[in-house]
């Protein structure tokens, strides 16, 4: 038998974690995207265009090369065009690699944040982000497997602010439905 003394400790330091985890915020995933290497979370009323991007079985990515002008908004329109569940996760390459690893440790961990979508077969989601900084971002699906695979991909964001306003297909990517 568990003695009240034991039960009363473990209650106190299940309380007391749970009180330092609101402490610290309600970032789920300990990585923000406020304004970081890769630029920010972008607003609907400010996308510049859609880029429409395909995910298939093949671990692929279509296209997986793409170049925006610093200061754009894109709605990247993310279709799941295959019979297993993708994501698409923008980031540096590093905090891909990083985030690739936990998710072979913890293959069934669900995310909602601002820089990536999970999408079973045939669903389509949005993405939409500003690219303040120019650079290289990468993109991926950080399903166990599907990385080591070769799902990822990479946009070059190049000097310049694009000016406009609305959303259009981008026709240089080559592949749009």
């Amino acid at each position: 038998m568990i003695s009240r003394s034991i039960l009363n400790l473990f209650f106190c330091s299940v309380v007391s974690m749970a009180g330092m985890a609101l402490a610290s915020g309600t970032q789920t995933t300990g990585h923000g995207h406020d304004d970081t290497t890769i630029g920010q979370p972008g607003e609907a009323s400010q996308v510049n265009r859609t880029v429409g991007i395909e995910m298939d079985d093949s671990m692929r990515f279509i296209p997986d090369q793409l170049t925006v002008k610093q200061g754009e908004t894109i709605r990247f329109q993310v279709k799941n065009i295959g019979q297993k569940k993708h994501e698409f996760v923008l980031g540096t390459q590093k905090e891909l690699e990083e985030h690739y690893k936990l998710m072979q440790k913890f293959p069934g961990m669900e995310h909602d944040d601002a820089n990536m979508i999970s999408l079973g077969p045939g669903q389509t989601g949005d993405v939409i982000w500003h690219f303040s900084k120019t650079g290289k971002v990468s993109f991926a699906c950080l399903l166990p497997g599907h990385y080591d695979a070769g799902m990822k991909g990479e946009i070059r964001v190049s000097a310049g602010t694009r000016r406009g306003q609305g959303s259009m297909v981008d026709g240089s990517t080559g592949h749009n439905h």
